[in-house]
């Protein structure tokens, strides 16, 4: 059950990254950088626009990670 929290939280964290983080943050490096073209421009807010995602995604799966232990604090595994 774990995984599932975590899986769930990853959804969340990547579809909150993706609304409100990457695309103003790909268009601020763009901005502040110079490129002798288009395409290399594109690539760059492309670039930052993927990792912001995924940054996003891990720091979900880690929260929901850390929210499910700590759920689990009581509970005993069968073996024991």
């Amino acid at each position: 059950m774990r995984y599932v929290i975590a899986m769930v939280f990853a959804f969340i964290g990547a579809v909150l990254a993706a609304m409100f983080l990457s695309s103003p943050a790909a268009d601020w490096v763009t901005a502040h950088q110079s490129f002798e073209s288009s395409d290399d421009a594109e690539n760059l807010h492309m670039l930052v626009f993927i990792v912001a995602n995924i940054a996003g995604l891990v720091i979900g799966w880690v929260v929901g990670w850390i929210i499910a232990g700590i759920g689990r604090g009581g509970a005993t595994s069968a073996n024991e």
